[in-house]
């Protein structure tokens, strides 16, 4: 089949990469973000995926809108049979989705009709579930509605943040992508209706929802920490300064702290929460790069009794 790919970040690329091997579909072009500002300097930089495409010789459409009607022209000059989407970052308004003969197929990276949105990992790991997958289905005009083609599963270990898992997810569901293009092509493959139960809803995390409530059990605070990373990063407040936590492990053997207070030793520090303590690992100060938690607090000389956590109006201020 002729296929024009939509997506945008680096989690889009194993997909890519996997349609341009199959050896059975045309990849005729590619649709992705444009550029945006990154770095200390902010300098325009293509996408992950623009950048992977400019590599194969691949042309590239960068819409500021779907709708923009010399994109639209394009694709239906372009007249692809299929377009695979996964992480492209826009709504697809109607016109668009019309295009294609066989329409537009999203991998999604949960077991729908679980986590419908922006960020069904981040939501799987801040629930706690113990399994989570990717499916590719039609895309229609509602969210992440439409029928399922095919389903992967992964495990999700009790140490994984959401980078470990997507990483993971992105190269498993990029054999199921490919494959259920070869499906269609071949009509082997016909979607399915997702049940009407089930249904959950993963809307993009903000920063201030990855800020860590010392009051939560341990197990919550874990959650966060791991779910948030590496975006948009957990944090909390010391001294009236953001810490961002990159990492911390449960220590259900310490229960004498109180929620957020510190306790510093030689190796180790641990903090308080509702119900017993935690152990950061990796911790990132303001304006500095990451460090072991120990050595930050060598540096800041934690006092006994300091607590991390909104101490005051001022120090609540993200």
């Amino acid at each position: 089949m002729k296929l024009v790919f939509a997506g945008t970040p680096e989690v889009a690329v194993p997909a890519l990469d996997a349609l341009l091997a199959s050896g059975r579909h045309e990849v005729a072009a590619v649709i992705t973000r444009p550029d945006a500002p990154a770095g200390r300097g902010r300098r325009l930089v293509a996408s992950p995926v623009a950048q992977r495409a400019e590599e194969a010789g691949i042309e590239v459409l960068k819409p500021v809108k779907p709708r923009d009607e010399d994109f639209l022209a394009r694709l239906r000059q372009i007249a692809p049979d299929c377009c695979p989407v996964v992480a492209y970052g826009a709504l697809l308004p109607k016109v668009a989705l019309d295009v294609p003969a066989r329409g537009w197929v999203n991998l999604h990276f949960s077991l729908l009709p679980a986590w419908r949105g922006a960020a069904p990992v981040q939501h799987a790991v801040l629930a706690g579930d113990e399994m989570t997958g990717a499916a590719t289905f039609q895309i229609e005009e509602g969210l992440d509605s439409g029928p399922v083609f095919g389903v992967i599963t992964e495990t999700i270990r009790p140490t994984d943040t959401s980078g470990d898992l997507l990483t993971r997810l992105a190269f498993a569901g990029a054999g199921l992508l490919a494959a259920t293009m070869d499906g269609i092509e071949d009509g082997t493959l016909h979607p399915v209706p997702q049940p009407a139960e089930g249904v959950s809803l993963a809307p993009k995390i903000a920063v201030e929802d990855a800020r860590v409530d010392w009051t939560a059990p341990a197990l919550r605070v874990d959650r966060v920490v791991r779910g948030c990373t590496p975006a948009p990063g957990a944090w909390t407040e010391f001294r009236g300064e953001r810490l961002k936590l990159v990492s911390v492990q449960l220590d259900p053997e310490r229960t004498e702290l109180s929620p957020g207070e510190l306790s510093a030793g030689k190796n180790h520090v641990h903090v308080g929460t509702g119900s017993h303590a935690v152990e950061l690992g990796w911790v990132q100060p303001q304006g500095k790069k990451p460090m072991r938690a120990a050595d930050w607090a060598r540096g800041v000389r934690i006092a006994a009794g300091e607590r991390v956590g909104v101490q005051d109006a001022d120090s609540a201020k993200p």
